[in-house]
């Protein structure tokens, strides 16, 4: 009997469902990884309590453990544990203390955070409620990078740093915010432009959440501008090559979900609302921020207040300097390679500011890991980097509390601890260099026709 071969109709229907299977595994295993995560922060939580709800064992266990969360810590101080609603009644001391329900972050995280204590009566509850609450937006990041870039998602669905900080604060959904605009640039229907304002709009969402997305809008634009890849999206009415008009567009459809979002806050209780952003503003570079600029340009200072305050005052202007020099530059380096290959790497080039903002804020919190790793899956970003990035911030996440447990308890492993925090410091730090350079350079991961029976648009 002649061998049979295989129809390509049928080489496309087993195609489509081994591509399935792998979504339901890469959501699944992101499940089982967010319940580690959980089961780390829990172990902090729990009776008996005190008489404001917090558990007896958390301060104890929070550093040698390193089950600490800011969930579990802001419980108390910013008028969660009494159910105020955010900003509204609040503000900020002359000492900088938030009071009447303000809290540090941009206004729907504040909601979130509300959210999440409704019908909790102590710490413990508080994190249970905020885990359920934030975990969906954990799963749906998994099914849209697994949509975009295939077996690479499953970097995020089992990586290290989905266990440290998927609760460790309200940070998942930023990142389904920010991977949600990048899924609708290659996966949406309609035009450029229509898909172009509805990202923006994500990421307009996304500076509502925690600031960062807003460092995206200015690549999007610039990718509307050149027609998306190869100029292939200009619209027919355009005359010339750069479609301004749609590149305005993006902006404004952020800028104004941006606005619309905060208005209410900001006439409700604009004392409050501000708080927040003088809260940032003024937030001093001490051992807790994690940053180059405490490990690095402080020790060069005198340990006097004179002294220490002369360094603050330094920080404070270099740094958002240097932040908006370093995205500048991506941004160039990415018109760059536009004119070079005809497409404005949009995805990659938001990367690449991003890796300036977490180098050279002020403030780099262990969290912020869950920002960036999205763009190992989306941007091929070379293997032996990622795992050096992923060692870094292994050795700080752990290192930092576990420094902060032997500080407190004033015994002699301190010095030891401190150069686990000092690798995860600077070995981040030098690999953020790196990811810079090689954000503006790589080709992306994004596969955008892969999932789907009809060709969906490019992006880049």
């Amino acid at each position: 009997m002649p061998a049979t071969s295989t129809a390509p109709s049928d080489r496309r229907v087993t195609g489509t469902r081994t591509r399935k299977a792998l979504l339901v595994l890469i959501v699944v295993l992101c499940g089982v990884t967010l319940a580690l995560g959980y089961a780390n922060k829990a172990r902090c939580a729990g009776p008996p309590y005190d008489s404001a709800g917090r558990s007896l064992a958390f301060d104890a266990l929070k550093n040698r453990d390193v089950c600490y969360s800011d969930i579990q810590f802001l419980w108390l101080g910013r008028g969660i544990d009494e159910h105020v609603f955010p900003y509204v009644h609040g503000g900020i001391t002359a000492g900088g203390q938030l009071f009447g329900g303000t809290v540090e972050y941009p206004v729907l995280t504040g909601v979130l955070m509300w959210a999440g204590a409704i019908g909790a009566h102590d710490d413990a509850a508080y994190l249970a409620h905020s885990a359920l609450l934030l975990a969906g937006f954990g799963l749906i990041t998994a099914w849209m990078l697994g949509w975009l870039s295939g077996v690479r998602a499953l970097l995020w669905s089992l990586g290290p740093p989905l266990v440290l900080y998927a609760f460790h604060n309200w940070d998942l959904p930023v990142v389904a915010t920010t991977v949600g605009a990048v899924f609708v640039m290659a996966a949406g229907r309609g035009g450029l432009r229509t898909r172009s304002v509805i990202a923006a709009v994500l990421l307009g969402i996304g500076v509502c959440l925690k600031l960062y997305p807003g460092l995206l809008v200015a690549p999007l634009a610039l990718y509307v501008l050149v027609g998306g890849a190869d100029g292939r999206e200009l619209p027919a009415s355009v005359r010339g090559r750069y479609d301004v008009r749609g590149a305005l567009a993006a902006v404004a459809a952020a800028v104004a979900t941006t606005v619309a979002i905060n208005l209410p806050f900001a006439v409700a209780g604009a004392r409050g609302w501000w708080a927040s952003f003088t809260f940032q503003s003024d937030r001093a570079v001490d051992i807790t921020t994690n940053s180059i600029w405490y490990w690095g340009l402080r020790p060069l200072f005198a340990d006097t207040p004179s002294a220490q305050a002369s360094f603050q005052h330094v920080v404070d202007i270099a740094s958002p300097l240097l932040v908006i020099l370093g995205c500048l530059l991506a941004l160039a380096l990415g018109w760059h390679r536009f004119r070079r290959e005809g497409s404005y790497p949009w995805i990659a080039v938001g990367g690449a500011m991003l890796c300036a903002f977490l180098l050279l804020h002020k403030v780099d919190s262990p969290q912020y890991m869950l920002w960036l790793l999205p763009f190992f899956v989306l941007v091929r970003v070379p293997w032996p980097v990622v795992t050096v990035y992923l060692l870094a911030d292994l050795s700080l996440g752990i290192g930092l509390f576990r420094y902060f447990d032997a500080l407190q308890r004033g015994n002699g492993h301190a010095t030891g601890l401190e150069q686990l925090v000092w690798f995860g410091v600077w070995g981040r730090a030098a690999c953020l260099v790196i990811l810079f350079v090689l954000f503006t350079v790589r080709r992306p991961a994004v596969t955008t026709a892969a999932w789907s029976r009809e060709p969906a648009a490019s992006v880049t």
